[in-house]
Parts: C-alpha cells; structure tokens; sequence
C-alpha cells in the first residue's frame, strides 16, 4: 500500500512521462530497478485503472482518483477485489486451509486458467498474496498462508455482496476477463461468481451423482441451508456442485448423501424418467466419489432433518 500510495502521489502531482516515471521509480523503490519490471507494474497499474495515459504523459485514472480521495485500506480492497480476477476465489480456497505459494498458483490457474500464467513462475501468485497481505486479509507462517480473522469475515460477507457482480474487469495480466452472475434455480438468491468457480474447480467441474460437468447446467448447492445457516454460506465443506435437476431434487429431500458419503434415497421418490432413475434411484447405497467431499458432521445434521431416513 506504501508503494502504491508513492507512485499515485507522484502521477497525480507530476503528471510523468514514461521515461520520468521508470527514472523516479528506480531513484525511489531500490528493489525493482530493471526497466522491465517497472513498466510490468506500470502496465498493472494501468490495468486495474490506477493510472492512464494522456499522450506521452500519465495521468490518475478513474480508481486512482477514488483510492487517492479516500485511501482507506477498505476502499482499496474494493477496487482490488472488483478489478482483479481470482482475488477473492483465492481467500475462498484459503478458508479451507493455509496454502503453500506453489497451491495458491495452482488454485489461481485451476480455477481461472484465462489468467494465462506460467505454472512454473510462482510470482503472480505471490504478487497476489502480498496484495492480501498488505490489505490484512491473508497472513503468512513460514511457507504457508493463511486467512486472518478479517479475511474469514471478508468472504463470510462477500458471497452475497459481490453476488451481483456482472464480470471482473482486468487480470493481473490485463486481459479483459468476466465472470458472469449466477443465480440458483431452486431459490431465488445468487451467490459470488468467484464461489462457483471455487467450488467447482474443487469437484473438477463435475455433479458427483450425475456426473453433468457443463458449468452451465450446474449449481452450488449447500448441505446445511442457505437460510437457516447464514454461518455457513462460503464455508466449502458445506457445498457441492450439482445438476440443476439433482440440486433441485436435493432440496426437496428426494435423496440425501449420509456421513459416509452413501447416496441415499426417499423411498417414496417414484420416476419414470431414465435419467433419474439411473443416476439416482439405482445408485442408492452406493458410495459417492469425492476428491474433497462435504464436511460429515454438516452431512449428518442435515440428515438428522429426513424423517424418511431415520425409518
């Protein structure tokens, strides 16, 4: 945030060239030198809309003249997090458990590959947890990074306030990039783009029971519901992806997975079409595969709701 707030003080009094502003920076920021480096975090800057070109000069830009009239740590984490593709799926993933910098790479490139990094270059991933860093939101411990008790509040909030966000704007990469509003189909509520897309780069895209792995055709449904368990909205040990038509038969308590992640089902579920007797009704008892499966005991107290299960 020092250095973000050093180069905008100096665009907004001096207006630069080019040349001026890579000369000011390297007389200033010791660490980044090589002209490369400067203008790759000048063409960031440019990206998310900190700053712009006038001609042969550089001018605040539309979210430089918002930071600078607040600079609050709050409105920065606005802008951050609304122009920067895969920031907040990033403290998603990470409330699952502290990651390592090459997991917080792989997690950005699961579940956004239009990031278009190279894998095997870890500093985007580390350019965007020392953004988190500096905004309190993630911390670090030897070589692992964790959410802070702010950032746990951050998503516990931010699954239903960036629910209507239309698309993200810019990447790191300056790509125009979007991630489009999604609502259910059994509830009228929508949820943050950036939770779909965590939870279903977990599952690999794909409805366990049905097996439909069109992101289109699927849904975030949670275990413990969305509005009696408020507490668990972002949690991803309450959530799987399924088909519209398995979500909606979830909801309405036609079939259930118990604890040891056995499909069961409502005995009084009657169907006669081929789809659903063949992924539901046939699969009954059989072990649903997950690579990181619902958390049991939230299995278990949904469960414990179905008086067809306890006969």
């Amino acid at each position: 945030m020092e250095t973000l707030d050093a180069i905008l003080e100096f665009v907004d009094e001096h207006q630069p060239t080019t040349d001026e502003l890579v000369g000011w920076h390297r007389g200033t920021f010791a660490r980044v030198s090589s002209r490369d480096s400067i203008l790759r975090r000048v063409d960031y800057l440019e990206d998310v809309g900190f700053i712009r070109r006038a001609g042969d000069y550089w001018q605040l830009g539309p979210e430089g003249e918002a930071y600078l009239s607040e600079q609050t740590t709050l409105t920065l984490l606005e802008i951050m997090v609304r122009r920067n593709v895969g920031l907040r799926s990033l403290l998603y993933a990470l409330s699952a458990g502290p990651m390592t910098i090459d997991e917080v790479s792989h997690q950005q490139l699961d579940t956004h590959p239009e990031l278009g990094w190279n894998p095997a270059n870890p500093d985007m991933a580390k350019q965007r947890t020392n953004w988190l860093r500096s905004l309190g939101l993630v911390e670090k411990d030897g070589d692992l990074y964790a959410l802070t008790d702010e950032g746990h509040q951050f998503i516990d909030r931010a699954v239903e306030q960036w629910a209507g966000t239309a698309e993200t704007s810019v990447s790191s990469t300056g790509d125009g990039l979007t991630a489009a509003t999604y609502e259910t189909t059994v509830v009228a509520r929508s949820v943050d783009p950036e939770f779909r897309a965590t939870v279903l780069s977990r599952h690999d895209g794909t409805c366990p029971v049905s097996h439909v792995d069109h992101p289109a055709l699927l849904d975030v449904a949670h275990v413990l519901p969305w509005s009696e368990y408020p507490d668990h909205r972002a949690d991803l040990g309450n959530v799987l992806p399924l088909s519209k038509t398995h979500h909606a038969a979830f909801d309405r308590e036609l079939f259930t997975i118990d604890a040891d992640y056995r499909l069961r089902v409502n005995p009084e579920f009657d169907t006669q079409s081929d789809i659903l007797q063949r992924t539901i009704i046939e699969q009954a008892g059989e072990q649903i595969s997950f690579d990181t499966g619902p958390e049991p005991a939230y299995l278990q107290k949904h469960n414990q709701a179905l008086a067809w299960l306890a006969d």
